[in-house]
């Protein structure tokens, strides 16, 4: 899939969590109704988020394109990220995730991308691989990073210093968070708060 499809694909994910809920929510494999809580699978190669029921998420895990999202939510404590570092990714806002993946890789071997959310949904940021592997160096836990499935997700907002392991799905929560949340140009008094209060859920999660 082209950079193109893929942003596509994450905005659509994102649009996703502002719709109103429907009285109940199915299976996209099988049409069985599914708990608001349900698990996914992640199309690969088209990365599309499946909605599944626990049956067809055991069936469909690991066949052909189909593989489960990420499952653990790691709090990254001591995590190593020194503001020069941060710079050289050239990411505009303090809000960012990096995931391995498995149909991105660049001329240089890179299939590490970024995206950060934007009112809009998501942008893609160009990533350079010598940041990333001395991001990867000072923090070795991301080298158990699992592609397409995981990600690192960073929040630096308001002075923040917040870092975790997330499954990807988390990223598109957020995403949708950070859409219903903004006004006007700048983003308005609501984003700081509301990704506040979605990185402490991560932290209980974890």
């Amino acid at each position: 899939m082209t950079n193109g499809g893929a942003i596509r694909e994450l905005r659509r994910l994102a649009n996703r969590q502002l719709e109103p809920a429907a009285a109940e929510e199915r299976c996209d494999m099988c049409s069985a109704t599914i708990p608001a809580d349900h698990r996914h699978l992640l199309h690969v190669e088209e990365r599309r988020i499946v909605c599944t029921c626990e049956t067809c998420r055991a069936l469909f895990a690991g066949d052909g394109p189909y593989r489960p999202t990420g499952s653990r939510t790691v709090w990254l404590d001591d995590f190593d990220l020194p503001e020069e570092l941060w710079a050289s990714f050239r990411i505009p806002i303090g809000l960012a995730f990096f995931f391995e993946s498995s149909t991105a890789a660049s001329s240089d071997g890179n299939s590490v991308v970024a995206f950060y959310p934007s009112p809009a949904g998501t942008t893609e940021c160009e990533l350079d691989l010598g940041p990333w592997e001395s991001l990867v160096a000072a923090n070795p836990v991301l080298d158990g990073l699992e592609p397409d499935a995981e990600a690192l997700i960073v929040n630096r907002l308001g002075g923040a210093r917040q870092h975790a392991i997330v499954p990807i799905d988390e990223c598109y929560r957020l995403v949708g968070l950070v859409r219903v949340s903004w006004e006007g140009i700048s983003g308005g008094a609501q984003i700081e708060p509301a990704v506040a209060g979605f990185f402490a859920e991560l932290r209980a999660k974890a």
